[in-house]
């Protein structure tokens, strides 16, 4: 990652400059108020960064994963909660439509989903059943030619705002992960409701609700991918996801270790610097450490992702180490502004919060340990084999 193509670099640098220019000095007002970054929004759109990912012959920008990665964890440097609505719209919504997609649902959703004229949201989470994908009560039974869906998605990140969900739902709940579809639902539909947003501990700006489905009639246009390819579609998803959400932690990181060094370079304690003290010094030094392994398993993931096929451990992987990477890093920052790292008036304790949902959302760190291991298991298996 030391060495960047010039794309790589000329998109890293306006992503720095934006989160500098446009994040930064706002984060904590958005934070504090919950305010749902419209504006910063409409200028990310106007860079090309609500699609990064989807091809340039459909209207987007085409960048390569690490690109991708580069411009989310530069984003989240500045906010944290503008960074996951970014890549809750690029990795769940324009990603799955440019891969599983028709060509007419690719004409009509990407182009203003990539313009900023529509944003996306991704409906798996419920309230019963949680991680566990294969199973949901969602349904959606064939009515005449369409589909008629029943049911509730919850923790729908941009949900409050989104135009279009890209919904898992069982098709035959017989049939367990088989039985799982994926539809794009146009929210404006007859029978959508959403709740009020979520009350979070952190990422206070990036709006999260649960959407009801009552009866919700569809046209055949609206299933993505083929019946029972949902499961399919959702794991795959969730794979660029974890790269989206490990870039994410990495940000969230980055921003309080800086916070914590320029500090330290202001507070004296016992007749001297804070930085000039060991203990200080040993904190900075495991900081760093594993912000440079965060980074390079996300740029391994990356380039797994870029060299097609399946990435699901190498995603997995950098998403369960980048985040709770982020947790320590926080913690760790906020110790070194001591007492004033508890207080919103300095920004320690607001990464300190927005860090620890990277360890939750798209997929928990023990879900992200069941499928490290499962692939490990598969791997050595596959090597006894041969």
């Amino acid at each position: 990652m030391d060495v960047l193509t010039e794309e790589q670099a000329l998109a890293l640098g306006m992503a720095r400059a934006f989160a500098a220019e446009r994040l930064k000095p706002v984060a904590a007002t958005l934070d504090r108020d919950a305010t749902w970054p419209k504006a910063q929004l409409a200028g990310l759109a106007e860079l090309g960064f609500m699609g990064m990912t989807v091809p340039e012959a459909d209207g987007g920008a085409g960048f390569d994963p690490l690109t991708y990665a580069l411009v989310i964890e530069a984003l989240a440097t500045g906010c944290a909660s503008t960074a996951v609505i970014v890549s809750v719209n690029n990795s769940l919504v324009c990603e799955p439509i440019a891969k599983f997609g028709t060509p007419e649902q690719k004409r009509a959703w990407l182009p203003p989903l990539v313009e900023g004229q529509r944003l996306g949201c991704f409906g798996l989470t419920e309230p019963s059943s949680g991680s566990d994908a294969a199973h949901m009560d969602t349904f959606a039974e064939r009515d005449g030619r369409g589909w008629r869906v029943s049911g509730s998605k919850n923790w729908i990140t941009n949900g409050p705002h989104a135009d279009v969900m890209v919904l898992l739902a069982a098709t035959q709940k017989e049939l367990g992960a088989q039985g799982v579809s994926a539809f794009l639902v146009p929210l404006s539909a007859g029978g959508v409701s959403r709740d009020r947003h979520d009350e979070k501990l952190g990422i206070h700006a990036a709006h999260s609700c649960t959407v009801s489905f009552d009866e919700v009639l569809l046209g055949p246009e609206a299933l993505l991918g083929a019946e029972g390819q949902g499961f399919k579609i959702a794991m795959a998803t969730l794979d660029s996801g974890r790269i989206g959400i490990a870039a994410q932690a990495i940000g969230i990181a980055q921003a309080a270790f800086d916070a914590a060094f320029a500090y330290s370079h202001e507070r004296q304690a016992f007749g001297s610097l804070i930085k000039d003290k060991q203990a200080i010094q040993f904190m900075f030094a495991d900081m760093a450490t594993e912000l440079r392994a965060a980074r390079l398993l996300v740029a391994q993931a990356a380039a797994a992702k870029a060299r097609g096929g399946r990435f699901t451990r190498e995603a997995a992987q950098a998403k369960l180490f980048a985040s709770e990477m982020a947790t320590r890093v926080t913690h760790r920052a906020l110790q070194v502004f001591g007492g004033y790292g508890y207080s919103a008036e300095y920004p320690a304790e607001r990464h300190y919060r927005d860090a620890r949902i990277t360890e939750i959302y798209e997929g928990t760190s023990e879900i992200m340990r069941l499928v490290i291991a499962g692939q490990v298991l598969k791997e050595a298996a596959a090597t006894n084999a041969s």
